[in-house]
């Protein structure tokens, strides 16, 4: 889905005669973070709460649904939760006192 433009969101923007440099004036992204947005390649974004920020302001920007484009992001960033594994007994022995008065 994400080489469709994510969710279409270029096509949508360009149905709209919405031009990335207006966007890039209007929310002070740069053309690179624009591109990689339409492109659903979200490592080339700066990371965290950026990214979160970086996608509302491009869906209010061309009249998207922002949840939607969240929704998006937030699947295609998804790590497969791995297997915590516990620590050995012997560290809560030695970290014990230093969590006491």
């Amino acid at each position: 889905m994400a080489d469709a433009g994510i969710l279409g969101v270029r096509s949508w923007r360009v149905k709209r005669g919405i031009t990335l440099e207006a966007i890039a004036a209007a929310t002070k992204l740069s053309l690179r973070q624009l591109n990689a947005i339409e492109a659903g390649d979200f490592k080339r974004l700066p990371g965290g709460i950026y990214n979160t920020n970086y996608l509302k302001q491009y869906a209010r920007a061309i009249g998207f649904a922002e949840t939607e484009l969240l929704s998006f992001y937030e699947d295609s960033m998804a790590v497969p939760a791995q297997r915590v594994q516990e620590a050995p007994r012997s560290h809560g022995r030695l970290l014990g006192p230093l969590f006491q008065n």
